[in-house]
């Protein structure tokens, strides 16, 4: 058991030392190379009102100031992505003010996902319909938000965000190809309690870096805490990845998330070598 927990935190790329302020340096950084080696002009991040897309709209913001400093020309563009109305719509815009980004465009995602989900249900109604019908609807939420950003990104010569982070996707707390699809990732390797840190070092709102985290994808159960969800506490998972001793019903509870969501985490299957 020991062996697969440090095991986990190395696949995951959870160092040991962790400085908020290195970390955020690092990480802007990072996005500020990434554009410039890329030859793209153009950072694209959905903004949720949640602590995840808050840090990295602030990082994305500072790395394209960076690459502007050093005479790269260079925007960020911030995506709100509600569907119809958001639950907490309030936040978001209280992170885009905090972010300031160069850009904002809002799309309205509900339209393409009820379309898509009607258009299963016509010849597929018995594989989503019933208790799950609000889960399968999520995901296509989640989808229909990816191929948003990317039309946007395709537009302007840009690479798309994402916010998955150690915590998440230890649990396997994402969507297959909806938020789990980005180009790049400047809070890989980070637990939830470390974006927090990088937030607060940031100056992000109080409010907004320790609000009870919420994927808000089943229409049915609005602000969902993700607490609920996992059946473990961020700060059960944060130890985790911090190498400490947990509860043993937690301790069960993650490695069972973990290893039944390792095809979220793997690249697609291939007959070679």
């Amino acid at each position: 058991m020991l062996d697969e927990h440090a095991r986990i935190i190395k696949e995951l790329g959870v160092a040991g030392d962790f400085d908020a302020a290195a970390e955020a340096n690092r990480r802007s950084a990072f996005l500020a190379d990434h554009v410039q080696t890329s030859s793209m002009r153009t950072l694209v991040l959905g903004i949720s009102g949640g602590v995840d897309s808050l840090t990295a709209g602030m990082l994305a913001q500072r790395a394209v100031q960076r690459l502007r400093d050093g005479g790269y020309s260079a925007e960020f563009i911030a995506v709100r992505l509600p569907y119809g109305e958001q639950a907490d719509e309030d936040d978001a815009r209280k992170s885009l003010d905090v972010i300031r980004p160069d850009r904002t465009v809002t799309i309205d995602i509900k339209p393409a996902a009820d379309a898509m989900m009607a258009e299963i249900r016509r010849d597929a109604d018995d594989l989503v319909s019933g208790e799950r019908l609000h889960f399968h609807l999520g995901n296509i939420k989640a989808r229909q938000r990816m191929i948003a950003q990317y039309a946007l990104a395709g537009g302007a010569r840009g690479l798309v965000i994402g916010t998955d982070h150690a915590a998440e996707a230890l649990m396997g707390f994402f969507t297959k190809f909806g938020d789990g699809a980005a180009d790049i990732l400047p809070l890989s390797g980070l637990n939830k309690r470390q974006v927090r840190a990088v937030a607060q070092h940031l100056g992000g709102p109080e409010d907004l870096i320790f609000k009870v985290p919420t994927a808000d994808l089943e229409s049915d159960a609005p602000l969902k805490p993700d607490e609920q969800v996992y059946g473990v506490t961020y700060d059960e998972i944060d130890d985790f990845l911090e190498g400490r001793a947990i509860g043993e019903n937690a301790l069960q509870r993650i490695l069972t998330a973990y290893r039944s969501t390792a095809h979220k985490r793997a690249l697609p299957g291939a007959p070679i070598g």
